[in-house]
């Protein structure tokens, strides 16, 4: 059980660097936006941040998990992360260079003709992001966890610092002093525009925090190499891309095939309104994401160390079983306190909180789908990821497709929700062939029973008062707390000790 209590203490340190973080954004920024912004603007933000998802991924092309194996397998991790980062400042210039040449004919593509300034942030936010990926590998390779979660942190704080500066603190000193020099760095037309030059100044401070990881290394460029790593990332590639597929073409297909009522004056800004309530009501699901990365970034360098000894088999196992019980707990926290938890966005919003709990599942199962996945990794079948992943963006764009104009955004979240599902399915019974593990999958099943059952228990009674309710709920909560502490609590000790 030590391995199991090595990874929850990485977990937790790589959390403060991912958790913390996004839940600042989370805690601050979303429920400022939600009230700063209309629904539309809001749409805005959602949209453009989906295109930022996947550019990122493209960008870095599986390059972090290629740097982690071939740091260990090659004995010599300076190559590979010196030939990994001189890869990624070609590719990524490039796309600087390019984006740039062609800004105006991208944003009239997606329909923001007139807000050619915003494809000009995200241009530069993309690269930077893309770019510091191996630094930020590096620090996680070499167990630097604390270094890794400062930068993180500082750069939340100060994209969220930034944002109260430019949408609350500018507007009010120009109220009070209209000849103030807060006139040259404000303008009312920027508007949502600041939310996105307040990231692109916090991705810059990002890149000049990261100049030890830079500056202080001996330059090797292995082209040999790189063919090495480039085979083997290519497959991490395509299941990156059909990964963003799943998680992002939702917000962006909402755009262009919500149903537009005959009567509306203004169908982009109605499509807009949709994007917008969806992506707020997305974000409320926001903890089983943060928690499903937070363990995915612990756990990837933490499953090739284990595969070099002794039955690790056993240990992929109980860290499959702890993840779906802490997922659980999660999905119950959030649901049996939905009253509370929906204050983060704006009531404006609130119209969309049915989809919460789809999204949430959606999110539990991607995670264990990371588990799953350890088999392709450790047995360079990497190209069967790949396939599953590839499958499944093809289920999510043909079932958004089918489901935006029947459904709205509703239809966009089931989408989500039956893709991962496919997804977690099949990775596990190729697993079973090609790298058997023995899920307890008895548990599996159980716990999301039991959790679903008292969810589904809480609906059903629709109690009225909001008080009763969650006492109800806290009930219901505490019911699944102690089933799972009974079970579980022999196994707990082992792990505490």
């Amino acid at each position: 059980m030590k391995p199991i209590k090595q990874l929850a203490g990485q977990t937790m340190i790589y959390g403060a660097g991912t958790i913390v973080p996004r839940l600042l954004n989370y805690l601050l920024l979303t429920p400022f936006y939600t009230r700063v912004f209309l629904q539309g603007q809001y749409g805005v933000i959602t949209e453009l941040y989906a295109y930022v998802a996947f550019l990122v991924v493209l960008l870095t092309y599986g390059m972090e998990t290629a740097y982690f194996r071939y740091a260990s397998s090659e004995n010599n991790s300076k190559k590979a992360y010196s030939t990994a980062l001189v890869s990624l400042l070609t590719t990524t210039s490039l796309f600087i260079v390019v984006v740039l040449f062609f800004a105006q004919p991208i944003a009239n593509l997606i329909r923001y003709a007139s807000n050619k300034e915003y494809i000009i942030y995200f241009t530069f936010i993309v690269g930077i992001d893309a770019f510091t990926a191996i630094p930020f590998a590096k620090l996680r390779q070499e167990n630097k966890p604390f270094r890794f979660a400062i930068i993180k942190i500082i750069n939340v704080l100060v994209n969220i610092i930034l944002n109260f500066f430019f949408l609350i603190i500018c507007p009010i000193l120009l109220k009070h002093n209209p000849e103030s020099v807060v006139r040259f760095i404000y303008s009312d037309d920027i508007g949502v525009g600041y939310a996105f030059i307040s990231n692109l100044i916090a991705s810059l401070i990002t890149l000049i925090l990261l100049f030890p990881e830079l500056f202080r290394i001996k330059v090797y460029f292995d082209f040999d190499l790189l063919k090495k790593m480039l085979v083997y990332s290519f497959p991490l590639l395509i299941v990156g891309l059909a990964g963003m597929v799943n998680d992002v073409s939702d917000k962006i297909l909402l755009k262009y095939l919500v149903n537009i009522p005959p009567e509306t004056s203004d169908p982009v800004k109605y499509a807009l309104t949709q994007v917008g309530i969806y992506g707020a009501n997305y974000k409320l699901a926001v903890l089983m994401t943060l928690f499903t990365q937070m363990f995915r970034y612990a756990a990837e360098p933490f499953f090739f160390a284990q595969a070099k000894k002794d039955h690790p088999q056993q240990v992929y196992s109980d860290v499959m079983r702890y993840f779906v019980i802490s997922g659980l707990i999660i999905f119950m926290v959030v649901m049996m306190y939905i009253d509370i938890v929906k204050y983060f966005i704006g009531p404006d919003f609130w119209s969309g909180l049915k989809i919460v709990p789809i999204v949430l599942l959606a999110n539990l199962f991607l995670g264990v789908f990371y588990n799953l996945s350890v088999w392709y990794k450790l047995t360079n079948r990497t190209l069967y990821g790949a396939i599953i992943a590839l499958v499944g963006a093809f289920i999510t764009i043909i079932l958004n497709v089918l489901f935006i104009p029947l459904f709205g955004y509703e239809g966009s979240a089931w989408a989500t929700l039956i893709c991962y599902l496919f997804m977690m399915v099949t990775c596990y019974f190729f697993g079973m062939r090609y790298y058997p593990i023995n899920y307890d999958l008895r548990s599996f099943f159980g716990y999301m029973t039991l959790a679903l059952s008292l969810y589904g228990l809480s609906v059903i009674l629709k109690i009225e008062s909001t008080i009763i309710r969650l006492i109800v709920n806290s009930f219901l909560m505490l019911v699944f707390l102690v089933t799972v502490f009974i079970i579980e609590k022999r196994n707990f000790m082992r792990i505490y000790r």
